[in-house]
C-alpha cells in the first residue's frame, strides 16, 4: 500500500495561483490527484493548470477563478469541479487575505469583517459545499491552511490572528460533526514562509536576518515544505487524523519567535 498515493482523488485547492496553494496543488498532482486551480483571476490560475498539465498529462488540472468574499462564486467552482472532474475528495482551503496592519484600536469594522468572512466564513462555505457529497460516500479529507499567527497575540496583525484562531476551532467543531462519516478535517499552521502574502516580513534582507536568527532552524520556510503536510493529511498517510493541527514553523513557536 503506498501512503501516499492520490490516483483517482479530486482536489480543490483555493489561492492556488501562488505560494502555499500552488505548491499544495502541484504536490497533490504529483501523487496522482487531479486538482482544480482558484483564485480571483483567471489568468493566473489557467497559468497555473497548464504547468501541471505540462509536467503530469492533460487533465490533471483545470482553473476555475472564485471570489472568497462572494458565496455564489464559490458554489460555481465546486459545481464546476464536480461537472468537470467527479465528486471532491480533497479540499484544501488556503486562500485568506489581511487588509490591516496595526492595533486593533485602529481597525476598521469593514475591514474586521472583511478579515472574518475571508479567512472563516468562506472556510465554512467551502466545506458545507463539498462535505455532503463526502458523507455520502463515507470519504473525503478537508485541510484548512491557518497560521502560527491563531497560537500568539500580536500587535500589527491582531485581526488576522483572531481569524486563524477560529479556523482551528472551525476544524475541530467539523471534524466532531463530520468523523462519524469518514471524513477528516484538519488544519496546518505554517510559520512565517516565503510567499508574497509574508512579503513585508522578509523582503527586507536586514529584516529577513533578524528573523532567522530568532528562528531554532535560522531560516524562514518555502511554500513546498508546507505542501508535503496536505498531502499527508489528504491521503491514506493521514486516514486517522482528524481535527488537530499541524504546526510547520522551523521552531519559531517553541521559543517565542513569532
Amino acid at each position: 500500500m503506498n501512503l501516499f498515493d492520490l490516483g483517482g482523488k479530486v482536489a480543490i485547492v483555493t489561492g492556488s495561483s501562488r505560494g502555499i496553494g500552488k505548491a499544495s496543488a502541484e504536490a497533490l498532482a504529483a501523487q496522482g490527484a487531479r486538482v482544480v486551480i482558484s483564485s480571483r483571476k483567471q489568468e493566473s490560475c489557467q497559468t497555473v493548470a497548464d504547468e501541471i498539465n505540462a509536467r503530469h498529462g492533460p487533465g490533471t488540472a483545470i482553473a476555475k477563478a472564485a471570489s472568497l468574499s462572494s458565496k455564489e462564486a464559490l458554489q460555481a467552482l465546486v459545481d464546476h469541479a464536480s461537472a468537470t472532474l467527479g465528486p471532491i475528495d480533497i479540499l484544501v482551503c488556503n486562500a485568506a487575505s489581511n487588509p490591516y496592519y496595526g492595533p486593533l484600536a485602529g481597525i476598521s469594522d469593514e475591514q474586521f469583517r472583511k478579515i472574518l468572512d475571508n479567512n472563516v466564513l468562506s472556510n465554512h462555505w467551502l466545506i458545507g459545499m463539498v462535505a455532503p457529497s463526502m458523507i455520502e460516500r463515507r470519504s473525503g479529507s478537508v485541510v484548512v491552511i491557518s497560521s502560527i499567527g491563531g497560537l500568539v497575540g500580536s500587535d500589527v496583525i491582531g485581526a488576522y490572528n483572531i481569524s486563524k484562531a477560529a479556523d482551528f476551532q472551525l476544524v475541530r467543531n467539523l471534524a466532531v460533526e463530520h468523523g462519524r462519516h469518514n471524513v477528516r478535517v484538519n488544519a496546518i499552521a505554517p510559520g512565517v514562509i516565503r510567499t508574497d502574502f509574508a512579503k513585508a516580513l522578509w523582503e527586507d534582507p536586514e529584516a529577513e536576518a533578524a528573523l532567522n536568527r530568532s528562528i531554532p532552524m535560522r531560516r524562514i520556510g518555502e511554500p513546498h515544505e508546507i505542501a508535503g503536510a496536505a498531502v499527508f493529511l489528504a491521503g491514506p498517510s493521514g486516514a486517522y487524523m482528524n481535527g488537530q493541527v499541524i504546526v510547520i514553523d522551523g521552531g519559531a513557536t517553541i521559543c517565542n519567535a513569532i
